[in-house]
């Protein structure tokens, strides 16, 4: 039987493989969208369709289409990013994946959208690190191309009543307005006001770790 000694020294090494792994191919690596992977696939394991085209906006590494479409491979995933870096990133982690798409260049702001239709879209941590008008234009896009009764999915943290649900919320808000003007929490009423305008209709939150939230919104049309 393994010693203590033994087993983290293993543990060293499997991590140390892990990193050369990495080192050899493209793929990023980003802690945050590992550690929330597995409560947003908690989340989606009641809300997706089992088939049809299930949109990512603003993939970044890829660790999250990776994981979700070996967990439901009925669903065709495109990933999508405005930086190419993160494109490369998303085809390594998903390389030999037969339900996820080479990823798209996408701006959520832009009109039209380099895809026409989806089932699902999804999109986590990008409205508070991106201008209001990639936010606005997300739900735009979303109410353009969503299927009838289509689900809009957004994870991240919010601002509930202008007021924020956490001191590290607050901090983290601070932190993003001292890089961009233009970034930073948004009011979740606001979200949801702005996506009634694009004809989504708000569903539901749930709470998540780290004081984040769950947004669902299905197309109304």
């Amino acid at each position: 039987m393994a010693n203590h000694a033994d087993t983290s020294r293993l543990a060293t090494i499997a991590a140390s493989l892990y990193l050369m792994g990495m080192a050899n191919d493209d793929r990023l690596d980003f802690p945050a969208t590992g550690r929330n992977t597995e409560p947003i696939l908690a989340v989606l394991r009641d809300l997706l369709p089992p088939e049809g085209l299930m949109l990512e906006v603003a993939s970044g590494s890829g660790q999250h289409v990776a994981r979700f479409a070996a967990e439901f491979p009925g669903l065709t995933w495109q990933p999508t990013d405005l930086d190419p870096e993160h494109r490369r990133s998303i085809s390594a982690w998903a390389r030999d994946m037969a339900n996820v798409l080479e990823p798209l260049e996408l701006d959520a702001s832009a009109n039209p959208w380099p895809v026409k239709h989806a089932d699902v879209i999804m999109c986590a941590n990008m409205i508070h690190i991106a201008p209001w008008t990639a936010g606005l234009g997300l739900l735009g896009g979303a109410g353009r191309i969503l299927a009838p009764g289509g689900m809009l999915y957004l994870y991240g943290p919010y601002m509930i009543d202008n007021v924020h649900t956490a001191k590290s919320n607050a901090r983290f808000d601070e932190s993003l307005k001292s890089r961009d003007p233009s970034w930073g929490l948004r009011d979740l009423g606001d979200v949801i006001e702005a996506a009634a305008g694009a004809g989504l209709i708000f569903e539901k939150t749930v709470e998540m770790p780290a004081n984040n939230l769950s947004v669902i919104f299905r197309n109304a049309i």
